[in-house]
């Protein structure tokens, strides 16, 4: 199996604490490697979209090793969330110049949600006020007079991202940019407060999510790790 080229520590320094396996990347291997059944999925894309799938999925085949899991097809699903192996939790994603994935064991995690983008301001504003609330665009302003230097508007994006890849594997329902909303913490923190009834897991509703985020290397990411019990939704 090829080896996926390293460089970078984003996702792997954010997540360092869990009980996830990550593998991230710069740039994509000269020979990136996929199972026929994966090639057939991209066989009429371009070239571009054809190797950031299969980069990814390589960094997903390497960090499923990682558990012990020996590599397998990693095939997207009718509404193109990936399908993982039996007993395994995982999220997948990439941008220009990254590309990572994080799994974990089903016994200890129940979902993940990872999304990466590029660390620079959103370069259409329709996007913003596509994705947020009024509540939440008055707070992105005040974090952006405080901390002038981060690109919230990317981040509020990506975040509502990584809710939405939490969310789907725990419901298989959609859920849109309208239906959580995000507040971000300077120190690397964000919640995310469902706006629709959650699911349950471990017999109780799930009415919101924790994550984190981090810049560096020119990325942005955000990841949002659920454990078997969650913990009670912020400020309770």
């Amino acid at each position: 199996m090829p080896q996926v080229p390293g460089g970078t520590d984003v996702l792997g320094s954010l997540l360092a604490a869990a009980p996830v396996a990550v593998v991230e990347t710069l740039e994509d291997p000269a020979d990136p490697f996929l199972f026929p059944e994966e090639a057939d999925v991209v066989a009429k894309a371009v070239e571009k979209r054809r190797r950031e799938f299969a980069t990814v999925r390589q960094c997903a085949r390497a960090a499923l090793a990682g558990l012990g899991v020996p590599p397998v097809p990693i095939l997207p699903g009718p509404k193109g969330a990936p399908g993982w192996p039996e007993g395994i939790v995982g999220s997948m994603t990439h941008c220009a110049g990254y590309r990572a994935a994080a799994v974990a064991r089903s016994a200890q995690i129940t979902s993940v949600g990872i999304d990466a983008e590029p660390a620079a301001p959103l370069s259409d504003p329709d996007v913003l006020r596509m994705v947020t609330d009024e509540t939440e665009r008055a707070a992105l302003a005040d974090l952006g007079v405080r901390h002038p230097g981060v690109p919230w508007d990317r981040l509020v994006f990506s975040a509502k991202e990584s809710v939405y890849k939490t969310w789907f594997p725990l419901t298989g329902r959609w859920l849109g940019f309208e239906d959580a909303r995000v507040d971000f913490a300077p120190d690397g923190t964000f919640s995310a407060a469902l706006l629709v009834p959650g699911p349950t897991v471990a017999g109780e509703e799930v009415t919101g999510f924790s994550g984190r985020w981090l810049i560096r290397d020119g990325i942005a990411v955000t990841a949002i790790v659920l454990p078997v019990t969650p913990p009670p939704p912020p400020g309770t």
